[in-house]
Order: structure tokens, then C-alpha cells, then sequence
């Protein structure tokens, strides 16, 4: 499935408010060395979570306003939604199996 690149508020809904499994949101920047690093782990883990889980990817400097409805204020920041509903959030770089665990209690 891979991860989707989300820029505007439509691809959004679509992608992310009416997912039918939960999705799981990395907010980067280009610039940000943390996000960088994320990155990598979160291909993974969309490898790891195929047909599970859906992974998008939303750079704050196309989508700032989505960044601001979601109070995204320091990056990297991901956030699990499961029906449009935030289950879980984590600011900041974090081990993959931080990530896993985030994923499997919302999939629990």
C-alpha cells in the first residue's frame, strides 16, 4: 500500500477521515532532522502494517493548516486517528517499537 503524501484538506477527508482502518500520520518537514530519521521507520512500518494500517505523510509546509487544526506545533509528530478520532499521539523522534505499540493497543 505504501504511504500516501497528503497537501490539502479534500485528499484528506478521503484518505484520513473516512479511512475504514486506522491511519497513521507522520506531520515532517523537509528542513527537520528528527523527521528525517523518522522516516525510514515509518516506510517500515507500513511495510510491517500492509492492509492494517494506512500511512500517510503530511509536510507542514504544504499543509499548515492542517498542522494547526491538529495543533501540530513541533515536528515530527505522529498521530494514530481510527474513524476521523485521535487514539494516540507522539511529539518528537521515538523508536520504532514506540510506534509499534502505538499501533497495536489502537489495533487491540
Amino acid at each position: 500500500m505504501g504511504i500516501t503524501q497528503i497537501s490539502d484538506a479534500k485528499s484528506w477527508e478521503v484518505d484520513v477521515i473516512n479511512s475504514d482502518i486506522p491511519v497513521f500520520v507522520d506531520f515532517w518537514a523537509e528542513w527537520c532532522g528528527p523527521c528525517r530519521m523518522v522516516g525510514p521507520v515509518v516506510e517500515e512500518l507500513a511495510s510491517d502494517y500492509d492492509g492494517k494500517v494506512k500511512f500517510v505523510k503530511v509536510n507542514v509546509d504544504e499543509a499548515n493548516e492542517l498542522a494547526s487544526k491538529y495543533n501540530v506545533f513541533s515536528i515530527p509528530t505522529l498521530i494514530l486517528l481510527n474513524k476521523g478520532e485521535i487514539v494516540s499521539q507522539q511529539v518528537g523522534a521515538a523508536s520504532k517499537e514506540s510506534y509499534k505499540n502505538m499501533i497495536d493497543r489502537a489495533l487491540a
